[in-house]
């Protein structure tokens, strides 16, 4: 079978001659030294053409074609038909009456109760305190043994609005459980790369100010569920005062956890300093009412095998 002969271009476009074929090099060492020299030669390359693109495009100004757009698997993603359009009425009837609709609308404060699988270990309990922080008007509550299903009667008892539960596998945590009370939903998440403040380079400390809340890309019916539960959490104030800022952020169903504050460093430019912590989570399922793994009923279950049939199609 003959070998591929690569070629290097010239600045006038023309082929040059033919590159020597590096792994038919013996010497390691030299092997990667010509792999790092021709690394080197197409970055040069590369950078004198888009300067030549970014001179041409200066000199047609106006007249210069459009930028291409590259592909992406979000912007490539399958069609689903159940995306939102923030003008729909039907989508704005369902928002006005749905179980979160007291806390948008201001009647309702949040009021969280955080708490975590039984008996858990250091991490989780330091991952339930980072919580604490970020989250305003929670408390933590240690379980003993208590059952699920005793806890959530207590919660609505005491006018907690939301139960946030921690569970552990291998003295890590691994799962999120975000109940709404006293009604549902609740939502249950794949909990994963937790990383608590400390472990963050150069992080800051965190304030008492409420933050500001930022939801990107929920999209469908189901992510526009998942990003309203999400949102109850916080206090619901648009004069807010501070500068924290908590981000859910969803790419590929993947949920990004994100606490900044802000940095003005002039009149335009703006900095982010990461407070943390910083978590991933991953929607298993959606469930009516309050936590009850028996006899719940299930509005949406992830089934890997038969959902996750293209790389390019999503459900948030």
């Amino acid at each position: 079978m003959a070998k591929m002969e690569k070629y290097v271009k010239s600045e006038e476009g023309e082929n040059s001659l033919p590159a020597p074929n590096i792994s038919s090099i013996k010497n390691k060492q030299r092997r990667g030294e010509a792999y790092r020299d021709m690394k080197r030669t197409l970055n040069k390359e590369k950078k004198k053409a888009k300067k030549r693109q970014r001179q041409e495009r200066e000199a047609l100004g106006d007249k210069a074609p459009p930028k291409k757009i590259p592909k992406t698997i979000e912007n490539q993603r399958v069609y689903d038909e159940t995306m939102v359009n923030p003008e729909d009425e039907e989508v704005a009837q369902d928002e006005a009456t749905d179980e979160t609709a007291t806390y948008f609308n201001r009647e309702t404060t949040p009021k969280i109760l955080i708490t975590t699988s039984d008996r858990p270990k250091g991490r989780t309990n330091a991952f339930c305190k980072q919580l604490k922080k970020v989250i305003p008007n929670s408390d933590v509550f240690y379980r003993r043994g208590l059952d699920l299903k005793k806890v959530i009667p207590q919660a609505i008892e005491k006018e907690y609005t939301d139960l946030v539960v921690i569970n552990e596998d291998r003295k890590v945590p691994n799962g999120l459980i975000l109940s709404h009370l006293p009604n549902g939903p609740t939502a249950h998440f794949k909990l994963s790369n937790v990383k608590m403040d400390k472990e963050i380079k150069n992080h800051g400390e965190s304030t008492s100010h409420f933050p500001e809340v930022v939801l990107n890309n929920f999209n469908t019916r189901l992510g526009h569920s998942i990003g309203r539960l999400l949102a109850s959490l916080f206090p619901h104030d648009p004069q807010f005062t501070g500068r924290r800022v908590a981000t859910f952020h969803n790419q590929r169903d993947y949920i990004f956890f994100r606490h900044h504050r802000y940095q003005f460093r002039n009149a335009k430019k703006v900095g982010l300093h990461e407070l943390g912590p910083r978590f991933t989570l991953k929607l298993r399922s959606l469930q009516k009412g309050t936590f009850d793994s028996k006899f719940g009923e299930y509005e949406w279950v992830h089934k890997r095998h038969e959902m996750e049939t293209s790389r390019r199609k999503f459900f948030l």
